[in-house]
């Protein structure tokens, strides 16, 4: 199924917190989102990312047929890892097994190395979440290695895989 990245319009509020609104996701993102997740929670989230640094925060809806289907954004660290970025992101339950993620994957990483000076992206998803672990492999990412013991998640002590893509044709 084709899709498309966008920046995100205060309109997809409703279709936000419908998605979000699912514990088999939320079991899968780091911790800070509400549950249950609400149309506020969905507009404050689009606000906030509306007005974030366009250099260091690039968030996109990914859609079909322009409606909302989930979200990716990728994070400039800081430092002497300032072209570095972490990855994250998820899709609604009913749009799983479909290919979106792995396209938005894509679509996403070419966006970022075609426009910024990024030479990095990660992406750190639980080692249990084979699913996102195989949307990385399919969209390019390479297996670093396993982090052991990276994470409380709903009270369980859990490992978590490093993947990363690298710039092709590094200019430096």
């Amino acid at each position: 199924m084709e899709c498309s990245i966008r920046e995100w319009h205060i309109e997809d509020a409703d279709n936000l917190a419908e998605l979000l609104n699912n514990k088999n996701i939320l079991n899968n993102l780091r911790d800070g989102l509400p549950y249950p997740y609400t149309k506020k929670d969905a507009q404050e989230f689009i606000r906030a990312m509306l007005l974030e640094d366009k250099t260091r925060t690039f968030a996109f809806a990914i859609t079909v047929h322009d409606r909302v289907v989930g979200s990716i954004g990728v994070f400039r660290c800081g430092n002497i890892h300032f072209r570095t970025a972490e990855m994250g992101y998820y899709i609604g339950e009913p749009y799983w097994g479909k290919g979106i993620m792995t396209s938005a994957v894509k679509k996403t990483c070419r966006y970022i190395f075609e426009n910024t000076d990024i030479i990095r992206i990660f992406a750190e998803p639980f080692s249990f979440n084979i699913s996102s672990c195989r949307v990385l492999e399919k969209a390019g990412f390479q297996y670093e290695g396993l982090l052991r013991n990276n994470a409380v998640k709903n009270g369980k002590v859990l490992d978590m895989k490093m993947y990363a893509l690298l710039r092709e044709n590094e200019d430096d």
